[in-house]
């Protein structure tokens, strides 16, 4: 069918609507990493390293230039993720937020026999393949190279393998698989040469089948070591919460008993205090604890997805990561909630303090006040007194101008009696100073206003 409007579009084509600019790149991220297939032998190095965002990018540029090196495609501007294949390996790379993976995939045993065996080649011969990749020393600029994290040696081989010979003696996880197609074995410990190993036996995996159960299992690895990151975390704040946690009853306790501005005003800071501090490590380990907690999420998911089956006389991944690492993420979010619970008790204890000390603040703003008022009515009086000083002063010295003119003037030949004149004029000049100052007061008063 052809659809009109001020132009003709083919059959299943999209109008030319205005797309959301971040339509295309979400629509590429459900297909950003995916399975590559894998069949039996096959010998898979996975490193992980931590690096922040400058470290992620130098990491892509020495991609980059490791790939333009060997003549391989180059990854694209700011990808976070690239696969390469040069002389039959394949190398996976994956910048995640806080840490970039390599995915090394040797086909056979990695240039070995088609066993499982841990000593042929050794895996820290296939990790020679890094070099250029990751530094081991610092750069010229002075800044550390990347911290390694995880580093697994995966095996999908075809037979069983002689376990003992691999991992020694040790507990170890075993499952079955993807209905029985595959059975998984580690220890979750490094070897002599630092990689935990992982043996997958293939029991009629397909090719897609093999390359997503061992996508999973390394994710599995990666995520379960970065979800413990939060421990050391929680473990140091410990002290701290501990410390707060004991000594908020005693304050609570004194804030009962105290009296008075100052032993309120004195418990108020040490209150905000130990929230200020509270608070700091809070934010501080906000990050960890999240994403301790997102990390355990997935590894729960991705044990889902491979559903397995419990080997007899072993303990199954499931079971070894819950005894494991569900206690370290307990842990994490027990330290978290504590945080938590600790910052609303000392909130409220806070709040109770400052509405204490701003009663305490209005009473003596209140004495203040009548203070600063009866000072005030004082001062009023006093200026009232002065005034009528200053009013009788004033008509004295006019009253005695006027007496010793009158004088004057009888002496020049006036009839004029300067005491009878001076007596009548004392009531009138009196009255017009008293309304003169009055006038004057009132002016400066209207003038304050």
């Amino acid at each position: 069918m052809t659809v009109e409007a001020s132009g003709r579009h083919e059959h299943g084509t999209l109008p030319p609507f205005r797309q959301h600019p971040l339509r295309g790149r979400l629509l590429a991220e459900m297909h950003a990493r995916p399975f590559a297939p894998l069949a039996a032998p096959h010998r898979v190095i996975h490193l992980a390293f931590i690096t922040d965002e400058e470290a992620a990018g130098r990491a892509r540029a020495r991609l980059a230039q490791w790939c333009e090196a060997r003549g391989v495609p180059l990854p694209a501007d700011g990808a976070r993720h690239h696969r390469a294949q040069c002389s039959g390996v394949a190398l996976r790379f994956e910048s995640h937020g806080e840490f970039t993976t390599y995915t090394w995939e040797f086909p056979g045993n990695g240039g070995g026999g088609s066993g499982p065996d841990a000593h042929e080649p050794a895996p820290d011969r296939l990790a020679r393949v890094m070099d250029g990749l990751q530094d081991l020393q610092e750069d010229d600029d002075g800044s550390g190279s990347a911290l390694l994290m995880v580093a697994v040696d995966l095996s999908l081989h075809g037979g069983p393998a002689d376990l003992k010979s691999v991992f020694g003696e040790t507990n170890l996880a075993i499952a079955d698989v993807e209905g029985d197609a595959a059975r998984v074995t580690t220890d979750f410990r490094a070897d002599a040469h630092g990689f935990v190993r992982i043996l997958v036996e293939d029991r009629g995996l397909s090719p897609g089948q093999g390359g997503a159960l061992v996508q999973r299992l390394l994710e599995i690895e990666t995520y379960r070591t970065m979800a413990l990151l939060g421990l050391p975390e929680a473990q140091a704040l410990a002290p701290t919460i501990r410390r707060i946690e004991t000594t908020l009853p005693g304050l609570i306790e004194e804030m009962r008993h105290s009296k008075g501005f100052t032993d309120n005003r004195r418990l108020l800071d040490t209150l905000t205090g130990l929230a200020a501090e509270l608070e700091s490590d809070a934010a501080g380990s906000l990050y960890r604890f999240g994403a301790t907690r997102a990390y355990g999420d997935l590894v729960r998911l991705r044990l889902e997805a491979i559903a397995e089956k419990p080997v007899s006389g072993y303990d199954s991944w499931s079971s070894f990561l819950d005894r494991r690492l569900q206690p370290a993420i307990r842990t994490c979010l027990s330290t978290e909630e504590r945080q938590a619970n600790l910052s609303r008790k000392l909130s409220r204890a806070a709040q109770l303090l400052r509405a204490r000390v701003d009663v305490e603040l209005e009473s003596q703003n209140s004495n203040l006040l009548k203070t600063m008022n009866a000072r005030a009515r004082t001062q009023l009086r006093l200026q009232q007194t002065v005034e009528g000083l200053s009013v009788a002063a004033i008509t004295y010295y006019i009253s005695g101008l006027l007496h010793r003119g009158l004088t004057g003037a009888r002496e020049a030949g006036y009839a004029v009696d300067p005491t009878i004149v001076t007596a009548a004029a004392i009531p009138v000049i009196l009255i017009a100073i008293a309304l003169l100052v009055r006038r004057i007061r009132r002016t400066h008063d209207d003038g304050a206003a």
